[in-house]
């Protein structure tokens, strides 16, 4: 399909900048087959049925942005994906300035050695020393803010909570699974209360998620894998929840993309461990999953991409037109969205 169909207008003060509080005070725009209704993320438990069952990420995003210098360059390096104890792949600002072998000092006794360029210009960055690279990182590094935060803010103290969700556990991400960053210990009650249960998965969210569709077409556009789990007692609850009648609501599109590549078309989701780059487009038929709790996407993006293929690329469109006119808050500090789509028996 082509890219352009995925684009819209989105005016810049729509870009929240700092996340709702509490965080569960959130707008929610809830969309049902094709109807629109306004709510809150507190709604939730009266918007889901009892039996159903809410799935998040529970990955934990690592400081993963460092400055450093080679000689008198300056060089800045985001980390997106492990491939060894002490190797990381990362997108390299003033990538120019920076050829195989050559070493990066961050400061704070931290240093690397770039090596195997790749064609989309990351390198591989190789830590020296025996400290865990987690603690190399906790010394030098900063919370990697989305470029269109970023781009408007310095990253400050506050981030390290706000961009972190209630659930996060696994070390590993660089980005926050920003749907589940509305949940509260209270909302949480309450959902409980209402019957609607939840689980957790690990998807190590990827820099690659912020990566601009470059393509004219979205069949030349090319995913950065990202490594995941699903363990067997999480499959067999997922499986079981459908098998009774209830729905399986991702929270957030990680989440998602992790349960549709762990499923088979026989509709049953099996345990998984390893990458996916699973590019879901409209035309894609859902598998493993009913609903989807997300943020609003960036245009032309491969999460608005998906939204759309999950509700239609009218339905998306006529929503987000109206999250707009709204006043909804887009992006990782945004307002949510609760995606039914019409159930195909």
């Amino acid at each position: 399909m082509k890219v352009d169909l995925f684009d819209f207008d989105l005016p810049t003060d729509r870009i929240a900048l700092r996340p709702a509080s509490p965080r569960d005070s959130a707008r929610m725009l809830v969309v049902e087959g094709d109807s629109l209704r306004d709510a809150g993320v507190r709604d939730l438990p009266t918007s889901l049925r009892p039996g159903d069952l809410l799935v998040f990420n529970d990955t934990r995003v690592i400081p993963a942005q460092l400055e450093g210098r080679r000689g008198d360059a300056k060089i800045g390096a985001t980390l997106h994906k492990r491939e060894g104890p002490r190797r990381w792949r990362a997108f390299i600002r003033n990538g120019r300035r920076l050829r195989d072998g050559d070493a990066i000092d961050f400061g704070q006794g931290v240093s690397a050695t770039a090596n195997d360029r790749a064609d989309d210009g990351s390198f591989a960055l190789d830590f020296a020393g025996d400290e865990p690279v987690e603690l190399l990182l906790e010394r030098a590094g900063t919370m990697p803010l989305p470029p269109y935060i970023a781009a408007k803010r310095a990253i400050d103290e506050r981030d390290a909570d706000d961009y972190q969700t209630m659930f996060a556990a696994e070390k590993g991400a660089v980005a926050a699974p920003t749907a589940a960053l509305h949940f509260t210990p209270a909302l949480m009650d309450a959902l409980a209360a209402a019957g609607i249960g939840h689980t957790t998965l690990t998807l190590h969210v990827g820099a690659g998620t912020f990566l601009p569709v470059k393509a004219d077409d979205t069949v030349d556009h090319k995913m950065h894998a990202e490594w995941g789990r699903i363990d067997p007692a999480t499959a067999e609850r997922m499986n079981n929840v459908r098998a009774n009648g209830g729905r399986v609501i991702s929270v957030g599109t990680t989440s998602l993309r992790l349960i549709e590549s762990a499923t088979g078309e026989d509709g049953i989701v099996r345990a998984f461990e390893g990458d996916t780059s699973i590019f879901i487009t409209p035309g894609y038929r859902f598998k493993g999953i009913d609903g989807l709790i997300t943020n609003f996407h960036l245009p032309r993006s491969t999460l608005f991409m998906l939204v759309s293929a999950l509700m239609g690329l009218e339905v998306m469109q006529a929503a987000y037109a109206h999250a707009v006119l709204s006043g909804y808050r887009f992006y990782s500090y945004g307002d949510a969205s609760l995606l039914l789509p019409t159930r195909k028996d």
